[in-house]
């Protein structure tokens, strides 16, 4: 059997980024991917200003605390002030530019405002505080600079990324087209959520599931439905999936039994590679390709077959179809993130597989495990946020500090 680095090692080679580049207005760009470095039009902030309410001083003119100056001037967020005079201070507020003179801001609360005895006179303000040079003042570009990159090629667009765009003056980014998969899903024994199960039967999860971590992955799925069990049917399948598709994948079927049609009919249609993976949940994955046309210059379409539990299905999505897809959009952010972790549980029955375990980060900062880890539980996943990765033949004991790979990590 393989094992997961050393299949990862035979996919990734295979998935070239798509080519085809898209401008999009910066507003529908989430769960886009950048085509472009994206360089700024303006420094942002574009003028020295400041982070606090409170006054803007010299600091020069201050000795020693419990100093007073005349406040000259009132400076809201969105006007320019004028220059500061020696012994003045200026009314300021948060993003307020910051005025010709002033080094440094006291914020309102370590000052005290004293009306004048002349109303003739400015209010005066007490500094309770001794400022330092540069206190509690954003320097011009400390964000961004004007024509320097913001954000690079390959990056997976979040609503912070977008925040950034939008900072930097971008209506528009020019990103890669959508990855476009298909997904059928194989087995008479499945039913659709609101169909009557016949004897035998079960609700079809994989779809859900499946179709939903290609959403979260800024995918552009196409539901092909519920497969029989046949080779016919199969193959037409994979013909229809392969047209205008840059990935088709289908869970169910990829094991040896009389009913698993899925790899005589990729064979028939293309190629396969049925691998044996040393991973629990999971183990059998294919991987190959389908031919789009009748030779072979009209090119090919990749084919990943997942199992069929549920679990199973969800975790080997995770571990090799989505670096394969996030190949494909051309990404940078290949690989999970691992936190070593304390288990405050015992698993002691190390199996010669590579085991991912459903646990759940608790009160405490360990983590707990999901009492039933079989490959059909899907509520496992669901009341988990995330997996140990437990190497081959390596028990766990309470304690112990273990890799985790939190979900959040895996569905972005």
């Amino acid at each position: 059997m393989l094992t997961a680095q050393e299949a990862l090692d035979h996919l990734l080679p295979h998935a070239q980024a798509v080519d085809e580049v898209e401008r999009v207005a910066t507003q529908v760009a989430l769960g886009r991917v950048l085509a472009a470095d994206l360089a700024s039009l303006v420094d942002v902030p574009p003028l020295d200003n400041s982070s606090m309410d409170g006054y803007a001083i010299r600091c020069a003119d201050l000795s020693e605390v419990d100093m007073t100056l005349q406040v000259g001037q009132r400076i809201p967020a969105g006007s320019v002030g004028q220059a500061l005079q020696a012994k003045q201070a200026a009314r300021i507020f948060t993003g307020a530019p910051i005025p010709t003179g002033a080094d440094a801001i006291v914020m309102q609360e370590d000052t005290s405002l004293l009306a004048s005895e002349n109303a003739d006179q400015a209010d005066r303000v007490l500094i309770n505080h001794l400022p330092s040079s540069g206190q509690w003042i954003r320097r011009r570009g400390e964000d961004l600079m004007a024509g320097k990159v913001a954000l690079t090629t390959g990056t997976f667009l979040r609503p912070q990324e977008l925040g950034v765009a939008a900072s930097a003056g971008l209506t528009h980014l020019m990103v890669k087209r959508r990855v476009r998969v298909a997904a059928f899903f194989t087995g008479d024994e499945l039913a659709l959520p609101g169909e009557p199960l016949k004897p035998g039967g079960i609700y079809n999860s994989n779809r859900d599931t499946l179709l939903a971590c290609l959403r979260s992955l800024g995918c552009a799925p196409t539901d092909l439905g519920i497969v029989p069990d046949r080779l016919d049917a199969t193959r037409a399948a994979l013909r229809a999936a392969s047209a205008n598709h840059d990935l088709i994948i289908t869970s169910g079927g990829v094991s040896v039994g009389e009913e698993d049609h899925i790899k005589p009919a990729v064979n028939a249609e293309g190629r396969l590679d049925l691998w044996q993976i040393a991973i629990k949940p999971g183990k059998p994955l294919a991987f190959g390709a389908v031919r789009k046309g009748t030779d072979a210059a009209s090119g090919e379409t990749w084919f990943m077959g997942l199992p069929g539990n549920p679990v199973s299905s969800f975790l080997t999505f995770l571990l090799f179809v989505r670096p394969f897809i996030l190949r494909l959009q051309g990404r940078n952010d290949i690989n999970p993130h691992r936190y070593f972790m304390r288990a405050d549980f015992d698993w002691l029955r190390a199996d010669r597989r590579n085991e991912f375990l459903r646990v759940k980060v608790n009160p405490a900062g360990g983590l707990d495990l999901f009492s039933n880890q079989s490959s059909g539980v899907l509520t496992s996943a669901s009341w988990g946020d995330g997996l140990v990765d437990c190497p081959p033949n390596q028990p766990i004991h309470r304690g112990a500090m273990v890799a985790y790979i939190p979900f959040s990590g895996l569905l972005s």
